[in-house]
């Protein structure tokens, strides 16, 4: 099993994410980004990173 998360990796999973969906926003202008398929990783890699981040901090208050 799976250590859990340092409260480090917990940040950087929520950087990740602040990261990814700001670069999405500003980029989010030009209708033909949504064909890349970068941009649906990135979509990916943010959600899991946002959802890894949610349950470390979730576990943690949980005790």
């Amino acid at each position: 099993m799976a250590a859990d998360p340092t409260p480090s990796t917990v940040r950087s999973c929520g950087v990740m994410a602040r990261l990814t969906l700001s670069a999405l926003e500003r980029a989010s202008g030009d209708a033909g980004i949504w064909r890349e398929p970068a941009v649906h990783h990135a979509l990916l890699i943010s959600g899991l990173s946002v959802l890894i981040s949610g349950l470390a901090q979730l576990q943690d208050d949980l005790g």
